[in-house]
């Protein structure tokens, strides 16, 4: 199985486009923190030294929002607003922290869809241009498990996105430190879940928020690569997914405004960092749904793409 892979990923790195895809993710990211520098010398940083008088404000206003309301949402959101507002008094965690390396390697994880986007052409052309070079037959022939084959494939395609994020996740901090330096003192990232907060290091927070953003580009990843088997089309692939990229969520949102069942699909839960940082996409929904509707999802994906490989004929 490591021989697949290895040949796997030395067919990815062997084609001059994976190169200027990793260059592009490198000039963007590049591009983005030239533009926040910009705007960085261009304004005048505010320091509010008023802090907690307005958050004490904020937290009465949003106590009376609450007994007013009747949206569940909407409450939940309140709920954690005023317990963040409320710990940082507490603990007197400033908010006033000037723009540094961490807000950077946040900021640039706005560059994961563009990440997931080059993962989408490789998994939607892996299998698919097999066949139509032909040469899906020289693979074939080896005294090889076509499943072993077909899931050296797949790995490839999770080892070139994983590359992708180690890659924008370090550039994006070594960019950021010669650009916007470290803070004096690093201030925690306070994790909300639950009704309860906990303190993170900002380097730990934001490798799982980079994590959890990924989820939507490995399961796009998965549906491009289950399409390419099928269809050995590798143009329909990588155009129903790239398609469902920028519009899945949207759709899904309009429909989740009306309807309960949206959150059975897919793009509903693929957002992790809602139950996190946000509140679920259809009320009731919660982390353990999310994450086994994404994982009868990825099963359906793959016993497509596994059952028709192996059932296929070459010849045809």
């Amino acid at each position: 199985m490591l021989k697949l892979v290895r040949n796997e990923l030395m067919k990815i790195f062997n084609r001059p486009g994976t190169f200027v895809m990793i260059g592009i993710l490198i000039i963007l990211t590049s591009v983005v923190g030239g533009i926040v520098k910009y705007n960085q010398n261009h304004e005048d940083v505010k320091v509010n030294e008023n802090w907690k008088k307005e958050y004490q404000t904020e937290i009465k206003s949003n106590e009376k929002q609450i007994q007013e309301s009747k949206n569940n949402q909407q409450i939940d959101f309140l709920k954690k607003d005023i317990a963040l507002k409320e710990y940082r008094i507490k603990h007197n965690l400033s908010p006033n922290e000037n723009y540094n390396v961490w807000s950077f390697v946040n900021d640039a994880s706005s560059m994961i869809s563009t990440a997931g986007l080059f993962t989408i052409i490789i998994a939607a052309g892996i299998v698919a241009s097999e066949f139509n070079w032909g040469t899906i037959k020289l693979l074939l022939i080896r005294p090889i498990n076509r499943g072993k084959i077909l899931a050296s494939k797949y790995i490839s395609i999770i080892l070139f996105a994983l590359l992708l994020l180690i890659i924008l996740y370090s550039y994006s901090s070594i960019l950021g430190v010669i650009l916007f330096g470290t803070p004096d003192k690093a201030a925690p990232y306070l994790n909300y879940f639950d009704g309860k907060i906990t303190e993170q290091s900002m380097a730990l927070h934001l490798m799982i928020s980079y994590g959890l953003k990924s989820i939507n580009m490995i399961m796009l990843a998965t549906a491009a690569f289950m399409v390419s088997t099928v269809f050995r089309n590798s143009s329909l692939a990588t155009g129903l997914s790239i398609a469902l990229m920028f519009t899945g969520s949207t759709i899904t949102f309009l429909l989740a405004s009306k309807f309960d069942w949206a959150k059975y699909i897919l793009f509903a839960n693929t957002d992790l960092t809602q139950y996190f940082e946000g509140t679920p996409m259809v009320e009731g929904m919660t982390l353990t749904f999310s994450i086994i509707m994404i994982a009868i999802y990825f099963v359906l994906f793959q016993f497509l793409a596994f059952f028709v490989f192996k059932k296929r004929d070459v010849a045809a």
